[in-house]
């Protein structure tokens, strides 16, 4: 068994040339996703999911030898794990990034009347906010107060309260 502590440690490529293609298709991946894919992105969020697939391909490379060095692999997941983290705290701490990386909700229902303009921005059909509506227990559209395109491209719905003259029931006693 002869290993090549040279190749598998010492990287054959710029480490800086790593970190720069990682940041231009992290970010690049990330402004595609937020402006195209929102609602696409299921129970993770956008930047979840772009890490898995992005550190699960780099990690990837550095074992299958694409990268000649283990380094080389680990700086890359290194960068995207900067990025995930970078992109949160400049959320966090300035509100217009806050709005790109983590966008409010788009309303798509007021007061039982759908909002098509919104609907059509996020390519929402009819049927499918329906289907979502009979998913959180809504059968009527007339029910729905209010329902938003959350920033993670879920469908929260606001029903009416239904029970809002009727006496509180007391205990017997």
């Amino acid at each position: 068994m002869n290993l090549n502590w040279h190749q598998i440690f010492i990287p054959s490529h710029s480490l800086a040339e790593i970190v720069l293609r990682g940041t231009i298709v992290y970010l690049s991946l990330f402004a595609l996703l937020r402006l195209v894919l929102k609602r696409e992105a299921g129970t993770l969020g956008i930047t979840d999911l772009l890490v898995l697939v992005l550190i699960a391909d780099a990690a990837q490379n550095a074992m299958a030898a694409e990268y000649h060095s283990v380094t080389e692999g680990l700086v890359l997941v290194a960068t995207l794990i900067f990025w995930s983290h970078a992109l949160d705290w400049l959320g966090y701490r300035f509100p217009r990034i806050q709005r790109f990386v983590h966008p409010p909700p788009l309303p798509l229902v007021r007061d039982g009347r759908m909002l098509r303009r919104n609907m059509r921005q996020e390519l929402i059909t009819e049927e499918e906010l329906l289907s979502q509506f009979r998913q959180q227990g809504v059968s009527d559209l007339r029910e729905v107060q209010a329902a938003y395109m959350e920033g993670d491209g879920h469908i929260s719905v606001i029903a009416r309260n239904t029970q809002t003259h009727r006496e509180p029931k007391h205990a017997v006693e």
